[in-house]
């Protein structure tokens, strides 16, 4: 979708508009949100970073998407001047002349590879520092790009939400004395747990009704909350719960190919951990897992496969990663 369909859909007279979910976890799926709740959503985010009129805001991300659509939302809601660019790994490359220099862009949204590609490159890390508001969502913040981040001068964030939710609900602060791995909900949102300790979200501004998420969570005493990882994620290995996430987080400071974590059926243990590597010397790898993880959380196999799967918007393929694995 280009921005003149989308703004199209937007002035129409139909209440709605149409989104797609990310498929991150399955096959992608469209929904309708409502307009009057994503205005809603606009007005809360822009309240809590403090946006204003004539402020600039970058779209340099797909809108297909909730988190593409809502930037252009809220550029309406609060009268930003909206800079658009062609959705690509290097936002940076894609800009006019006059958005390249110093404060020159006030709020943009970027997905993580967008932001860890602009990092490797001086000029265009010195843009991306000189953001004030710069927003973080669509797939986790790996632990090495959030030490990047935290010496950053102005304002960077993670966000949490999904399309159901119209974006985000919560932010966690990744640089300066204020960085946390705990998200703040917004004012009008609370949250709680179910029995499978995940999240539970209560925004009747931008949501009807309680939402019943799939991230497991730590709650805080002041009602924050921290990302353990999605239930669908755990696997149980002869009666052990492996939170995938945990294991990758692990891992990611010593392989340096893209992997993943996945699992497949096992007669003696039910489930089996199952490592999938772009590398292929398959018993360096077995060795780093025996040196950096828990007895338990160790790979039972090693699959060297040409393309980690990966969503559109880049999120790990789960569902197609467990199709990859033989039993």
């Amino acid at each position: 979708m280009v921005l003149g369909e989308f703004l199209s859909e937007w002035n129409n007279d139909a209440p709605v508009v149409k989104v797609q979910t990310s498929g991150s976890t399955g096959t992608p799926k469209t929904m309708w949100a409502e307009k009057a709740r994503m205005l809603a959503s606009a007005r809360i985010t822009c309240d809590f970073l403090g946006l204003k009129a004539g402020d600039t805001a970058l779209l340099c991300m797909n809108l297909d998407y909730i988190g593409a659509k809502m930037m252009v939302v809220r550029s309406l809601e609060r009268q930003m001047r909206l800079v658009t660019v062609a959705p690509s790994g290097h936002p940076y490359r894609e800009l006019p002349p006059q958005y390249r220099g110093e404060g020159a862009i006030t709020f943009a949204a970027m997905v993580p590879l967008q932001v860890y590609n602009s990092l490797r490159t001086p000029e265009e890390s010195a843009w991306l520092r000189s953001i004030d508001h710069l927003i973080i969502g669509g797939g986790a913040v790996e632990v090495q790009l959030e030490r990047q981040l935290r010496d950053f001068p102005n304002h960077v964030w993670s966000t949490y939400g999904m399309t159901e939710t119209l974006s985000h609900i919560a932010l966690r602060r990744l640089n300066g004395p204020s960085a946390s791995p705990w998200y703040t909900p917004f004012p009008s949102v609370e949250v709680s747990r179910d029995d499978d300790e995940c999240l539970v979200i209560d925004a009747p501004l931008v949501h009807e009704g309680r939402l019943v998420t799939h991230d497991r969570v730590e709650l805080s005493a002041d009602h924050r909350f921290r990302i353990l990882g999605r239930r669908d994620n755990v696997i149980v290995s002869g009666g052990v719960k492996i939170q995938i996430e945990e294991v990758e987080n692990s891992l990611r400071p010593f392989l340096s190919k893209p992997f993943l974590i996945t699992s497949a059926s096992d007669e003696k243990f039910g489930e089996r951990v199952v490592l999938l590597t772009e590398q292929t010397d398959l018993a360096e790898i077995s060795e780093v897992c025996v040196n950096a993880l828990p007895k338990y959380w160790v790979p039972r196999q090693y699959v060297h496969v040409e393309r980690i799967p990966l969503t559109p918007n880049g999120k790990p393929a789960r569902a197609e990663a467990r199709l990859l694995v033989k039993a």
